[in-house]
């Protein structure tokens, strides 16, 4: 499992531990560690995405 995955899934625990004990700040707490792991998966697939430009260019330089 990603670091990602794991905030989310953090996240929502969190806020369910909130929701049910009535904790706001636990609640806001989930919440932030939700996002933070979705903004994670963000940038690796923008990391993916760039790797892969690089590649192209790349492979285009070597068969020229």
């Amino acid at each position: 499992m990603s670091d990602a995955n794991i905030d989310k899934a953090k996240g929502r625990v969190k806020q369910a531990a909130g929701d049910l004990t009535d904790d706001d700040e636990l609640r806001r707490s989930g919440q932030l560690d939700e996002q933070s792991g979705k903004m994670k998966d963000a940038v690796d697939r923008g990391k993916d995405k760039l790797e892969d430009a690089i590649d192209d260019v790349k492979d285009r330089i070597d068969r020229d």
